[in-house]
């Protein structure tokens, strides 16, 4: 190694490599696509439906001021569910 080298790849040495292009070939699209179906997978509303979770609408009813307060930390389920009913 040359003295004052740090061992680095010039730039225009890796962008001109077929290596950088074919790995970039492949992870973009891939990323790109994995974005996609995330966005579809919350949009159309599947996964609230898969995990069970409310929609954002569902937290609150329009007629309440103010969001629940629990005060008992063990009946905090049965609160909620007769709050819903």
């Amino acid at each position: 190694m040359a003295a004052g080298s740090t061992g680095e790849r010039p730039f225009f040495e890796i962008i001109t490599s077929i290596r950088y292009w074919v790995i970039h070939a492949v992870t973009l699209p891939a990323i790109f696509l994995l974005f996609l179906a995330g966005f579809l997978f919350v949009s159309t509303g599947l996964a609230y439906d898969s995990f069970g979770t409310p929609r954002p609408d569902a937290y609150f009813q329009a007629n309440d001021a103010k969001a629940p307060v629990v005060s008992q930390r063990y009946d905090a389920k049965a609160y909620l569910d007769q709050r819903l009913k």
